[in-house]
């Protein structure tokens, strides 16, 4: 396999970083943590009933930002792989080959062995006999599916308390027979004053964080 990178075209080997770099925006939204972070904020914006607030881009620069702090560590170990066989060889797709390791590595602890064996099964009838040889392009989908998986079960438990404000407000309200008034109105600022009081925010994110650790 070596001996195959080594003889690639440097024409090939420039078409092949042109290629990673067109797919740098889909592997770091669906290959690092932050698919997670993006989902469960926007289902948390969803729970509390504000469709505007906070904005997108504030959901999106939160996630980011929190993707570089649980990956730095995984971002340095690609940096520091890859940049040694292109030091050695000025060979850009040994050095893609190296550097993706630790992010495999980090996809593998995140995925569930269902999810991962149902996709190497489909990509290949003999069963690999070690990680080592279960290519990144088996483990990104799995690792897709367990994030999903996990984002949802997280955005369960957030919405859970946000419903049952919502049906206590609508009952009284039933009650009082202001039938024409909408229960959201009237339990956004309970949900907001709620979620200020436990720090919402702050045990949203620390729990995201420590979810990688």
């Amino acid at each position: 396999m070596d001996s195959v990178i080594k003889d690639i075209n440097p024409v090939l080997q420039l078409l092949v970083v042109m290629t990673v770099f067109s797919l740098i925006p889909f592997i770091f939204c669906c290959m690092t943590s932050f698919l997670r972070f993006a989902i469960v904020f926007s289902m948390l914006k969803t729970a509390m009933g504000t469709q505007q607030v906070p904005p997108s881009i504030v959901i999106i620069g939160l996630s980011m930002i929190l993707t570089f702090y649980t990956m730095g560590g995984t971002f340095q170990k690609m940096y520091e792989m890859g940049s040694v066989p292109y030091q050695q060889s000025q060979n850009i797709v040994a050095a893609i080959n190296e550097g993706s390791k630790p992010l495999k590595e980090f996809m593998m602890k995140q995925t569930r062995e269902s999810d991962l064996a149902f996709f190497v099964e489909l990509s290949q009838k003999v069963p690999p006999k070690s990680p080592e040889e279960i290519t990144i392009w088996q483990v990104a989908p799995a690792y897709i599916m367990s994030e999903l998986k996990t984002a949802f079960e997280i955005g369960f438990i957030i919405f859970v308390p946000f419903i049952v404000l919502d049906l206590v407000v609508a009952n009284i309200l039933l009650a009082l027979g202001m039938f024409m008034l909408s229960p959201t109105i009237i339990s956004l600022p309970f949900k907001l004053l709620i979620f200020i009081a436990v720090d919402g925010w702050g045990l949203i994110v620390q729990g995201l964080v420590t979810s990688y650790n």
